[in-house]
């Protein structure tokens, strides 16, 4: 048993006497990655908490190396040689990737930091992980890939023996992943134990070892994922069998909706052309950097015309504000929920409706009645799970606070949906439910952009893909040719 980094048995959390873990168990061995599993509200996040020292345990046992302990802070945790990438992104913009790195543990020399040395530990450090990141730049000046990057390079800055992972991959493309798990498998070889928290499956087999689930705040199960299959974990995670992952319904019709022809945009979009048809659901597939959220952006009048030309229903228009692309009936469901998706200060009702505030007014004051039923309607129609309307949209799981972000563009019907990774972050159950919304929607006529990351997301939904490299069009490739050999291949 020398090789158990950590042991937790019997944990338990309560708030305000409801039951947000009951029955916290999990154990984790030198050089393995362990994959914590589990939908939205079933516990991981509270589990992961205590374990990390942000909140006090009501119960239960936590022992590092055999030994009991009570961590009553992060700093705790990390002496003990426990560290953690979080989910929620937190650095530093006007610092640079150096400063973010060792904030608070700079090296100093004559009583004043130096720079040279630690500037020179990080680039080290990042060279070694096979991040293409400068300890320099600011990082205010870098993606939100690489700023997860250098996230996970915080973290293994501090040596530690056990690593927390939770949604890591979450705002990477598939070449940033690669190099994420390339780090974590040179982690494994050191010894170093690895709990890997995500909701994309294929990943996890792909990473990990072993897994643990947890639902409603109870621990299922556990054991050698060699041992399972993709459907049985998704049984353990849902509480019941999925007779299928993807919900497809629609039927592309002859007619284009959308056409763009030879659009320029900012950030290197060069002579993008393509057209989506009533009924459709065009990916946008290319690795990071590749162009597809800058169209997004373009069509949606985040940024300014570069030359080019959008038709709608072989129309020409001109999208120079969010409210011209509204007012033509497209909707941006973008990649970051919480950053421009949600007012997290606001209630659902009032996130429900802040699209359609002209619509639910009444001369210069709001009509509450309006709102309410608007707001009723899409919690019904998006099968919402929450208390009241009034609840802070910040308590929602991931994948209800997705819903109320759908929900928001729904209720302005739409004709054109512009999805960016629309289910980053969200469990297999959730997912299945903004399947069928997104199929439901393009089988009443509508098309749908959609950009995803997750290949197999791509392959179980799209009609056709439209593969970007280097802010141009590399090809498409119909339903019929699909396959992940052939999308990567073109976006590489």
């Amino acid at each position: 048993m020398s090789d158990l980094l950590l042991e937790v048995e019997g944990l338990r959390k309560s708030f305000s006497g409801v039951a947000a873990l009951r029955e916290g168990r999990f154990s984790l061995r030198a050089g393995s990655v362990h994959a914590l599993c589990g939908g939205n509200g079933a516990g991981k996040s509270t589990f992961l908490s205590i374990v990390m020292g942000i909140q006090e345990r009501d119960g239960g046992t936590i022992r590092r190396r055999g030994r009991p302990v009570i961590f009553g802070s992060p700093k705790e945790a990390l002496a003990n040689g426990i560290a953690i990438v979080e989910q929620e992104l937190s650095p530093i913009p006007a610092m640079t990737v150096a400063e973010n790195i060792y904030l608070g543990r700079e090296p100093v020399r004559w009583g004043q930091i130096n720079f040279r040395a630690m500037n020179r530990a990080a680039q080290a450090l990042l060279d070694d992980l096979g991040f293409a990141i400068r300890a320099t730049d600011l990082m205010m000046d870098l993606s939100v890939a690489k700023v997860q990057l250098v996230e996970i390079a915080k973290a293994l800055s501090y040596d530690a023996e056990v690593i927390i992972m939770d949604e890591p991959s979450s705002a990477l493309g598939e070449h940033e992943a690669d190099q994420m798990f390339d780090a974590i498998r040179t982690l494994k070889e050191k010894g170093k134990g690895i709990i890997y928290v995500s909701h994309r499956l294929s990943e996890i087999f792909d990473i990990a070892d072993s897994y643990t689930v947890f639902r409603d705040g109870a621990y299922v199960g556990s054991g050698a994922l060699a041992n399972v299959t993709r459907n049985e974990l998704i049984q353990m995670v849902v509480g019941r069998p999925l007779t299928e992952e993807f919900i497809k319904e629609n039927v592309p019709g002859d007619r284009p909706l959308l056409e763009v022809c030879g659009l320029h945009a900012e950030s290197g979009v060069f002579d993008v052309t393509f057209e989506a048809r009533h009924g459709e659901i065009i990916a946008l597939y290319g690795l990071m950097g590749s162009g597809r959220t800058e169209i997004f952006e373009r069509l949606f009048g985040l940024s300014p015309d570069r030359g080019g030309e959008i038709r709608i229903d072989g129309q020409a228009v001109r999208i120079a504000s969010p409210k011209d692309a509204k007012r033509l009936g497209l909707a941006y469901v973008t990649e970051d929920r919480k950053g421009s998706g949600l007012v997290l200060t606001g209630d659902v009702r009032s996130n429900i409706c802040l699209a359609e505030l002209g619509k639910l007014s009444r001369g210069p004051a709001m009509s509450t009645r309006a709102e309410a039923r608007a707001a009723r309607d899409m919690i019904q129609m998006f099968g919402i799970k929450a208390a009241s309307d009034r609840l802070d949209v910040s308590g929602l799981s991931g994948g209800n606070q997705q819903k109320v972000v759908l929900a928001k563009w729904f209720l302005t019907e739409p004709r054109i949906l512009l999805l960016d990774e629309p289910t980053r972050g969200v469990d297999v159950g959730a997912k299945r439910e903004i399947y069928r919304i997104i199929s439901e929607f393009a089988r009443n006529g509508g098309a749908v952009l959609l950009v995803s990351s997750e290949t197999d997301e791509v392959l179980g939904m799209a009609d056709r893909v439209v593969v970007m490299r280097g802010g141009r069009v590399a090809g498409e490739v119909t339903r019929s040719d699909m396959s992940a050999e052939t999308l990567v291949h073109m976006a590489a």
